[in-house]
């Protein structure tokens, strides 16, 4: 495993980290872009091999010529996990989202969801499913939905959150047969298996998830570029009144997904932005 970092203007880290991820094949398996310090933010991007690695460096002096990114060669090791461990408790709204050691300190009146470190994006401390929990929170205040769908679930967390808020039934949809597994793990760990389950389908190309159409929430926290390709597909099985929560998008795509979706009839009732970000919530008209 290779890393890939680079530091400098906002503007330039971000335009690096959408090249990575819009390519497509990207020769990165994974990337991220962060605030680093007051005036500078930081690009890590992770590659199977030195010569994907090499071509992730490529990329970015495309469109970011005087970033000087550096490549480091990693052990052999679950990286994903070792970092999330020893994280504290994530508060958004009325849920606290952390392990097991963590969740017996945390405060009575919360919802609490279990999720321990581990290789399935989703414990809450990513911007983007901090805001998509926040945004539930606010689609809360007009009633509980039914019926959920969580396009890209990770670790299941957006999911989790809504079966133990009163959610009827939740499906789930990974690409990542590991990150099925594993949300399907902490979906028994929460006790709401019996209401949630994940399968392994691209997008929403799955019999059962069509035929239990329409949903009074869908969830999609992935990348901008499939999220407006599958705007007219979680337009049509979202439930009439049913809310849609969007993610993965940095603020500066927010207006190309949020004219994809409002081409479509749905109207934009709350956008929140955290660490370069964003969070929309729309709902569609009766």
């Amino acid at each position: 495993m290779f890393q890939i970092t680079a530091r400098g203007p906002r503007a330039e880290i971000e335009a690096a980290w959408d090249h990575l991820a819009w390519t497509d094949p990207s020769p990165a398996g994974a990337v991220d872009a962060k605030e680093d310090t007051r005036l500078t933010w930081r690009l890590d991007a992770y590659a199977e091999t030195e010569e994907a690695a090499k071509a992730c460096i490529a990329l970015i002096a495309e469109v970011s010529p005087n970033l000087n990114a550096a490549i480091e060669a990693l052990e052999d090791r679950d990286w994903v996990t070792l970092s999330l461990e020893g994280l504290p408790p994530v508060r958004a709204g009325r849920f606290i989202v952390a392990g097991s050691h963590a969740l017996a300190r945390t405060a009575p009146g919360k919802t609490d969801i279990l999720i321990e470190a581990g290789p399935a994006f989703g414990t809450g401390h990513h911007g983007t499913t901090l805001g998509c929990l926040l945004g539930y929170e606010h689609v809360l205040r007009t009633g509980v939905p039914g019926k959920v769908l969580d396009v890209g679930t990770g670790s299941g967390v957006l999911a989790i959150a809504a079966i133990k808020t009163g959610a009827q039934r939740a499906i789930g949809t990974e690409i990542d047969r590991q990150s099925v597994h594993v949300a399907n793990e902490n979906a028994a760990k929460n006790n709401v298996a019996n209401r949630f389950r994940t399968y392994h389908t691209r997008g929403s190309g799955n019999a059962l998830i069509q035929s239990t159409a329409p949903y009074d929430l869908v969830f999609a926290n992935i990348l901008a570029r499939p999220l407006i390709g599958l705007s007219g597909e979680i337009t049509r099985l979202t439930a009439n009144k049913g809310h849609i929560i969007l993610s993965g998008l940095l603020t500066h795509q927010e207006p190309l997904v949020r004219a994809a979706y409002t081409g479509r009839g749905l109207s934009l009732v709350k956008r929140i932005r955290r660490d370069g970000w964003s969070t929309l919530v729309f709902r569609k008209a009766a």
